[in-house]
Formats: C-alpha cells, sequence, structure tokens
C-alpha cells in the first residue's frame, strides 16, 4: 500500500564576542553542543573578484567566486585546516555557475585562497550533468591510506545529482560521476543530493569507517535515506522493504523506495526539509549526525523567520545505522547574525563542515547563502 507524503521545498562587531548558538544540552548529552559563534572572526571567508582562471567550457576568463562563496566541507591535514568551499560566478542563467575553491588555515579562522577552481564543470563526459549549474556543497572524508573522497551536488540547471570524486592532494580531483552509476540508471537520473558518509575522527582527520563491512552514508534532502558502499565510490540506496512504509514524494513525482533514516516534524525548525551536514561521525554512543533542515511557517516554528534553515543532530546505532537512537529537540544553530539573515536566500545557517583542530571542535557553515562562518565547541570529552 503506497501512501502520499506532501513535501513542499523552495530552494559593529565587538572584539572577541562570542555568540551562543544553542540551547545548552545536559552534560551527559550524547551529542556535540554547544557551539558558540565566534562575532571577532565571522565571516570568515568572503567572495572576491580579485581571482580568476579561464573557465574551459566557456573558454573565457571567469571571476569564478565573484558573487558568492559558502557550504563549506573541512579537512585537517598534519597543522593545517582546509576548506573546499562552493563558489559562484555572476555569469550564466542559473544565478552564477558554481566550482569549488580550496583555501587553508593554520588556526581555524584567517583563511588563505588558492586562485583557481579545484574542483568544476569541463569539456569532459559529466559535463551534461554540471553544466551551467555546476559542482556544489562538497562533503570530504578519506580512506585508511589517504585518500579523499567528496561527495558533491552535479547541477545541469534541470536536476540535482550526488557525484563523487577522489584526490591524493586535495587539488587534483578525478570525478567518478554518479554514486548511483553502478547501482542503475533509474537513480542515475533521479534527483539526489547530499552525501554523508559515516566516518571516525583520528588526529584530526575524518576516516571512513564500516559497520558490518560496507560503508554506510546518508543522503537526501526531503527526508534522510541511507546509502552503502564497499569501495566509497559504488553506492547503492538501502530500499524500503515493507510496502506500508513506502511512498510517493509528489515534490520529486516519483515513488520512494528507499528507507527512510528520519524526516521532518511537525511544529519544529525542522518541518519543511531535512538534509545532510558534515560527515556523520563516530563515538561511543553510536554516530552523532548534523543535518540542516528548513522551517516551514504554516507547520512548523512559529518563533523562527519563514524559511528559516536551522541545524540540528541526531544519534544513530553504531552498530545498526539505519537506527535513530535519539535526536536533538531543537535546532543547537540558527541564522542570528546580519550576514546570516540577508544574503542571496535569507535566514540561512546551512552546515558541512567539521573538524577538531587545536583542542576544539570547529563548524563551519554557509551564510545566506553569501559567505562562511565558523563557530567552535571546547566540548573536549566529546
Amino acid at each position: 500500500m503506497l501512501k502520499k507524503l506532501k513535501i513542499s521545498l523552495t530552494f559593529g562587531i565587538i572584539l572577541f564576542t562570542m555568540v551562543q548558538c544553542t540551547n545548552e544540552a545536559p552534560k551527559s548529552s550524547p551529542f556535540l553542543v554547544p557551539f558558540t559563534k565566534n562575532a571577532a572572526v565571522n565571516p570568515c571567508l568572503l567572495p572576491g573578484s580579485e581571482r580568476s582562471f579561464v573557465c574551459p567550457v566557456r573558454n573565457t576568463e571567469v571571476f569564478w567566486e565573484e558573487k558568492d562563496v559558502f557550504n563549506p566541507a573541512s579537512v585537517v591535514k598534519n597543522d593545517t585546516l582546509f576548506l573546499l568551499y562552493r563558489a559562484e560566478d555572476v555569469l550564466g542563467k542559473y544565478n552564477g555557475t558554481s566550482r569549488i575553491g580550496l583555501a587553508y588555515s593554520l588556526d581555524g579562522y584567517h583563511f588563505e585562497k588558492f586562485d583557481e577552481p579545484v574542483l568544476y564543470p569541463d569539456n569532459d563526459e559529466f559535463k551534461k550533468y554540471e553544466w551551467e549549474g555546476g559542482c556544489e556543497d562538497p562533503r570530504v572524508v578519506e580512506d585508511e591510506s589517504g585518500t579523499y573522497y567528496m561527495t558533491y551536488t552535479a547541477y545541469d540547471g534541470d536536476k540535482a545529482r550526488l557525484f563523487v570524486a577522489t584526490s591524493a592532494d586535495l587539488r587534483n580531483w578525478t570525478k567518478y560521476g554518479s554514486v548511483f552509476t553502478k547501482a542503475g540508471n533509474q537513480y542515475v537520473d533521479m534527483w539526489s543530493k547530499s552525501g554523508s558518509v559515516l566516518c571516525r575522527e583520528e588526529n584530526g582527520k575524518m576516516i571512513a569507517t564500516k559497520v558490518n563491512g560496507k560503508y554506510w552514508m546518508y543522503w537526501g534532502e526531503s527526508n534522510i535515506y541511507m546509502a552503502t558502499s564497499d569501495n566509497l565510490i559504488d553506492w547503492n540506496p538501502v530500499l524500503e522493504t515493507d510496502a506500508d512504509k513506502m511512498v510517493i514524494d509528489e515534490m520529486r513525482n516519483y515513488t520512494v523506495a528507499f528507507k527512510i533514516l528520519f524526516s521532518t516534524r511537525e511544529g519544529k525548525f525542522d518541518s519543511e526539509l531535512v538534509e545532510p551536514g558534515p560527515p556523520a561521525l563516530l563515538t561511543e554512543n553510536g554516530f552523532v549526525f548534523i543535518y540542516n533542515s528548513k522551517n516551514s511557517p504554516e507547520f512548523g516554528d512559529k518563533n523562527l523567520a519563514q524559511g528559516s534553515y536551522a541545524a540540528g543532530q541526531i544519534l544513530s546505532d553504531k552498530n545498526d545505522p539505519t537506527k535513530v537512537l535519539d535526536r536533538l529537540d531543537n535546532y543547537f544553530i540558527t541564522p542570528d547574525q546580519p550576514f546570516e539573515i540577508t544574503g542571496q536566500v535569507n535566514n540561512v545557517c546551512f552546515v558541512e563542515g567539521l573538524a577538531r583542530f587545536n583542542n576544539k571542535w570547529l563548524l563551519y557553515y554557509g551564510t545566506a547563502d553569501s559567505k562562511i562562518a565558523v563557530a567552535e565547541s571546547k566540548n573536549v570529552n566529546f
């Protein structure tokens, strides 16, 4: 018996002031809280018109991060923290083409950028999927040998698709196309995005970790779905076998045969959509998974502005990633600063980067789809 699931989707700073961005949880909480926003450094990454490169598709010089920078992944390598961030130019018919840039920092707050993007649409076999919307919203883990795996969204202007690429040095990337290529064409041709690979943290590195012999990934945006892999490149969606739990997603106009990890909640900040944040992190209590969400003014949190993007957390079973053990009742970060409230898309804190660096947890997020900011937690016991 198929059920219908109706989902709508709309797409004087005081030095050293710390802005609290959570309702502090009890000390026994399994979640990574609280976080604070450092007003002395935020926003920590801004767009600029001084960097250009010759776009291989346009065959002309493009100021590739002139319009906006947002939604970064983070990587710690030795004594350096890197951000792989989404950058937009001012060209094209889709509000700018997106490319992935690279920046680095020795303190986690002040960054230097590389002059050219490191992942972008090219005259390759993936051009039809990436042009001219671009390459968006990276998330990065590494394997035991130190190879980096980036999941990102390829957008052709009509459909988003979840893609994957690998690198040994963060600068040179090999594209593999859709994460679902070997699972079947029906999955390649559907709307998919936002892949968060389950991992563990070791000396700042986010290392993909297997559960029951498989790598796991949380993905999706109207619901949180799952997929498994043997090699971090080829993924198979986890399907729902209970006919009573299968639904029709009216927003995407296809039957959802995927097993749902969790979904939206009426009356809450996460009432309109839920979407993966950084790689889900293994702890002694389970996998802590930070997710982004959108608030519906009609059936969500009446205290949040219309369409606000805030972030929550769930805890899933470390021996069975399909089971949710606990969920924060409220958001732990929400738009409350001017650069988070006003921008390309108003009222957005969108989290994608999490790093343990210099004895603290650093959380990197896009603000109003325009800039990048950082929040920190000194929860050393986490």
